[in-house]
Protein backbone atom coordinates (compact mmCIF):
# COMPACT_ATOMS: atom_id res chain seq x y z
CA UNK A 1 0.00 0.00 0.00
CA UNK A 2 1.27 3.31 -0.56
CA UNK A 3 0.16 6.87 0.92
CA UNK A 4 0.11 9.97 -1.11
CA UNK A 5 1.44 13.25 0.66
CA UNK A 6 1.40 16.32 -1.46
CA UNK A 7 0.81 19.70 -1.30
CA UNK A 8 -0.92 22.78 -3.27
CA UNK A 9 1.10 25.57 -4.97
CA UNK A 10 0.96 28.65 -2.75
CA UNK A 11 -0.96 30.61 -5.22
CA UNK A 12 -4.41 28.76 -5.13
CA UNK A 13 -7.13 29.93 -2.94
CA UNK A 14 -4.53 31.40 -0.58
CA UNK A 15 -7.35 33.49 0.98
CA UNK A 16 -8.56 30.72 2.44
CA UNK A 17 -5.44 28.49 2.77
CA UNK A 18 -2.84 30.72 4.43
CA UNK A 19 -5.16 31.64 7.73
CA UNK A 20 -6.08 27.63 7.56
CA UNK A 21 -2.57 27.08 8.20
CA UNK A 22 -1.66 29.64 10.40
CA UNK A 23 -4.43 28.64 12.87
CA UNK A 24 -3.60 25.09 12.56
CA UNK A 25 -0.19 25.61 13.56
CA UNK A 26 -1.18 27.81 16.09
CA UNK A 27 -3.32 25.48 17.94
CA UNK A 28 -0.86 22.94 17.34
CA UNK A 29 1.29 24.96 19.84
CA UNK A 30 -1.39 25.75 22.06
CA UNK A 31 -1.71 22.36 22.29
CA UNK A 32 1.46 21.07 22.96
CA UNK A 33 1.52 23.87 25.99
CA UNK A 34 -1.61 22.36 27.44
CA UNK A 35 -0.43 18.22 27.19
CA UNK A 36 3.18 20.49 29.24
CA UNK A 37 1.04 21.67 31.71
CA UNK A 38 -1.11 18.75 32.50
CA UNK A 39 2.53 16.86 33.46
CA UNK A 40 1.02 13.62 33.09
CA UNK A 41 2.85 12.81 29.86
CA UNK A 42 3.68 14.52 26.34
CA UNK A 43 4.18 13.30 22.77
CA UNK A 44 7.70 12.43 21.93
CA UNK A 45 9.30 15.36 20.35
CA UNK A 46 7.72 17.75 23.29
CA UNK A 47 9.22 14.85 25.69
CA UNK A 48 12.94 16.02 23.79
CA UNK A 49 12.08 20.15 24.32
CA UNK A 50 11.12 19.31 27.92
CA UNK A 51 14.57 17.56 28.76
CA UNK A 52 16.58 20.32 26.58
CA UNK A 53 14.39 23.04 28.80
CA UNK A 54 15.90 21.44 31.75
CA UNK A 55 19.42 21.50 30.31
CA UNK A 56 19.64 24.96 28.70
CA UNK A 57 18.82 28.27 29.15
CA UNK A 58 16.20 28.13 25.86
CA UNK A 59 12.51 28.78 26.10
CA UNK A 60 10.01 25.03 25.11
CA UNK A 61 9.25 27.06 21.72
CA UNK A 62 13.03 28.68 21.30
CA UNK A 63 14.46 24.99 21.49
CA UNK A 64 10.84 23.91 19.04
CA UNK A 65 12.09 26.25 16.87
CA UNK A 66 15.96 25.34 17.15
CA UNK A 67 15.38 21.79 16.65
CA UNK A 68 13.26 22.55 13.14
CA UNK A 69 15.94 24.51 11.65
CA UNK A 70 18.38 21.33 12.78
CA UNK A 71 15.81 18.89 11.80
CA UNK A 72 15.65 20.92 7.89
CA UNK A 73 19.50 20.04 7.72
CA UNK A 74 18.94 16.25 7.91
CA UNK A 75 16.52 16.79 4.70
CA UNK A 76 19.74 17.93 2.36
CA UNK A 77 20.99 13.99 1.74
CA UNK A 78 16.95 12.93 2.05
CA UNK A 79 16.48 15.76 -1.10
CA UNK A 80 13.87 17.41 0.31
CA UNK A 81 12.54 20.52 -0.37
CA UNK A 82 11.46 22.86 2.46
CA UNK A 83 8.20 24.82 1.50
CA UNK A 84 6.19 27.73 2.90
CA UNK A 85 4.65 25.65 5.19
CA UNK A 86 7.67 24.26 6.66
CA UNK A 87 8.71 27.57 7.61
CA UNK A 88 5.24 28.24 8.82
CA UNK A 89 5.86 25.36 11.26
CA UNK A 90 8.56 26.27 12.97
CA UNK A 91 7.65 30.22 13.32
CA UNK A 92 4.29 29.40 14.47
CA UNK A 93 4.77 26.43 16.65
CA UNK A 94 7.49 28.82 18.65
CA UNK A 95 5.87 31.30 19.44
CA UNK A 96 2.11 29.52 20.09
CA UNK A 97 3.72 27.02 22.40
CA UNK A 98 5.51 29.43 24.60
CA UNK A 99 2.26 31.83 24.34
CA UNK A 100 0.28 28.59 25.76
CA UNK A 101 2.82 27.87 28.76
CA UNK A 102 2.58 31.54 29.66
CA UNK A 103 -1.29 31.30 29.33
CA UNK A 104 -2.35 27.85 30.73
CA UNK A 105 -1.85 27.76 34.85
CA UNK A 106 0.90 25.26 36.38
CA UNK A 107 0.80 23.16 39.51
CA UNK A 108 -2.80 21.97 38.64
CA UNK A 109 -4.69 19.36 40.75
CA UNK A 110 -5.21 16.25 39.18
CA UNK A 111 -8.99 16.57 38.10
CA UNK A 112 -7.96 19.64 36.28
CA UNK A 113 -4.89 17.61 34.89
CA UNK A 114 -6.69 14.99 33.43
CA UNK A 115 -8.66 17.76 31.33
CA UNK A 116 -5.67 19.45 30.27
CA UNK A 117 -4.38 16.07 29.26
CA UNK A 118 -7.41 14.80 27.58
CA UNK A 119 -8.54 18.67 25.78
CA UNK A 120 -4.71 19.22 24.88
CA UNK A 121 -4.77 15.39 22.77
CA UNK A 122 -8.27 16.34 21.00
CA UNK A 123 -7.10 20.01 19.93
CA UNK A 124 -4.25 18.42 18.77
CA UNK A 125 -5.51 16.03 16.70
CA UNK A 126 -7.92 18.73 15.61
CA UNK A 127 -5.18 21.55 15.05
CA UNK A 128 -2.99 18.76 12.98
CA UNK A 129 -6.15 18.11 10.25
CA UNK A 130 -6.65 21.63 10.26
CA UNK A 131 -2.67 22.64 9.25
CA UNK A 132 -2.67 19.49 7.28
CA UNK A 133 -5.52 20.26 5.34
CA UNK A 134 -4.07 23.54 4.01
CA UNK A 135 -1.35 21.43 2.39
CA UNK A 136 1.40 23.78 2.75
CA UNK A 137 3.85 21.43 2.58
CA UNK A 138 5.01 18.92 5.42
CA UNK A 139 6.45 20.45 9.24
CA UNK A 140 10.60 19.51 9.57
CA UNK A 141 9.96 16.44 11.22
CA UNK A 142 7.51 15.21 9.15
CA UNK A 143 9.51 15.79 6.22
CA UNK A 144 11.84 14.21 8.10
CA UNK A 145 9.90 10.72 8.43
CA UNK A 146 8.64 10.71 5.12
CA UNK A 147 12.19 11.95 3.35
CA UNK A 148 13.77 9.15 5.58
CA UNK A 149 10.70 6.10 4.39
CA UNK A 150 11.33 7.70 0.17
CA UNK A 151 15.14 7.34 0.38
CA UNK A 152 15.22 3.78 2.26
CA UNK A 153 12.22 2.36 0.99
CA UNK A 154 11.09 1.33 4.71
CA UNK A 155 7.70 1.97 5.62
CA UNK A 156 6.60 5.52 6.23
CA UNK A 157 4.85 3.85 9.69
CA UNK A 158 8.02 1.89 10.55
CA UNK A 159 10.41 5.16 9.65
CA UNK A 160 8.42 7.45 12.28
CA UNK A 161 8.38 4.69 14.53
CA UNK A 162 11.67 4.52 14.93
CA UNK A 163 12.30 8.32 14.60
CA UNK A 164 9.58 8.80 17.70
CA UNK A 165 10.91 6.06 19.98
CA UNK A 166 14.79 7.45 19.47
CA UNK A 167 13.51 10.98 20.15
CA UNK A 168 11.53 9.66 22.78
CA UNK A 169 14.31 7.79 24.62
CA UNK A 170 16.64 10.97 24.35
CA UNK A 171 14.12 13.34 25.78
CA UNK A 172 13.59 10.99 28.44
CA UNK A 173 16.86 10.21 29.65
CA UNK A 174 16.96 14.58 29.39
CA UNK A 175 14.06 13.97 32.15
CA UNK A 176 11.37 14.86 29.90
CA UNK A 177 7.81 13.47 31.30
CA UNK A 178 6.81 10.40 29.64
CA UNK A 179 3.56 8.85 31.49
CA UNK A 180 0.17 8.04 30.73
CA UNK A 181 -0.32 11.44 28.24
CA UNK A 182 2.22 9.95 25.92
CA UNK A 183 0.45 6.66 25.40
CA UNK A 184 -2.78 8.32 25.30
CA UNK A 185 -1.31 10.41 22.60
CA UNK A 186 -0.19 7.87 20.56
CA UNK A 187 -2.86 5.85 20.87
CA UNK A 188 -5.92 8.66 19.89
CA UNK A 189 -4.01 11.63 18.53
CA UNK A 190 -4.24 9.46 15.10
CA UNK A 191 -7.94 8.63 15.05
CA UNK A 192 -8.91 12.26 16.36
CA UNK A 193 -6.55 13.85 13.29
CA UNK A 194 -8.74 11.24 10.99
CA UNK A 195 -12.14 12.31 12.11
CA UNK A 196 -11.57 16.17 11.87
CA UNK A 197 -9.46 15.79 7.95
CA UNK A 198 -12.19 15.53 5.78
CA UNK A 199 -14.05 18.65 7.28
CA UNK A 200 -10.58 20.48 6.75
CA UNK A 201 -8.75 18.69 3.91
CA UNK A 202 -8.25 21.44 0.73
CA UNK A 203 -8.83 19.23 -2.52
CA UNK A 204 -8.52 19.86 -5.92
CA UNK A 205 -8.56 18.06 -9.74
CA UNK A 206 -5.12 17.05 -9.29
CA UNK A 207 -1.59 17.98 -8.19
CA UNK A 208 1.20 19.30 -9.69
CA UNK A 209 3.84 17.45 -7.25
CA UNK A 210 3.38 14.06 -5.45
CA UNK A 211 5.57 12.35 -3.04
CA UNK A 212 4.45 8.88 -2.44
CA UNK A 213 5.86 6.59 0.09
CA UNK A 214 4.67 3.19 1.57
CA UNK A 215 2.53 3.63 4.46
CA UNK A 216 3.24 -0.14 5.53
Amino acid sequence: MRQDISYVPFHEHPLRRLPQLLLGLALYGFSLSMLVRAALGVNPWSVLYEGLERRTPLSFGTISAVLGVLVLLLWIPLRQRPTFGTFANIAVLAVSSDLGLLVVPNHLGLPARIGLLVAGVVLNGLAVAVYVGARFGPGPRDGLMTGAAAATGCSLRRVRTLIELSVLAVGWLLGGTVGVGTVLYASAVGTVTQHFMPRFAYRRPCDERRVSVRAD
